[in-house]
């Protein structure tokens, strides 16, 4: 079974129907689980409340397996490498890479370079479909 981690700078995209979007939502569908942080329900609704965009956001959620931020997540991502990765998105790479280390995550799919970069050296591909 394949598993994207989708993080909020591509969800993001396919709310805001960016250029991008359909390419993102082609490749999500070429996986067959699509898994985040609880953190994405936090960010996303805040980018649809700023664009009068809620009543999208159910439906893009609907096939994303949310993980719960628990202790581990959290107190993990205070020291999580690399120390350019910024906060939240600290809290996605920590989620990423508890699923990479038990085999349950092939990619992380991101725009944002310095949270690929911290994939990248934890050994996760990464996808940012253009």
């Amino acid at each position: 079974m394949l598993s994207v981690y989708v993080d909020t700078s591509a969800l993001g995209r396919v709310l805001l129907r960016t250029p991008e979007s359909s390419s993102i939502q082609r490749d999500l569908g070429r996986f067959d689980q699509r898994v985040a942080s609880r953190l994405l329900r936090i960010e996303i609704h805040r980018v649809a409340l700023r664009e009068s965009l809620l009543d999208a956001v159910d439906p893009l959620l609907a096939d994303i397996s949310l993980i719960p931020l628990d202790e581990e997540i959290l107190t993990t991502a205070e020291t999580i490498r690399p120390t350019t990765v910024a906060t939240l998105d600290a809290l996605h790479l920590t989620t990423a890479v508890r699923l990479a280390d038990r085999d349950e995550l092939d990619a992380v799919m991101t725009y944002d370079k310095q949270l690929a970069a911290g994939a990248r050296e934890h050994g996760i591909m990464v996808l940012s479909p253009s």
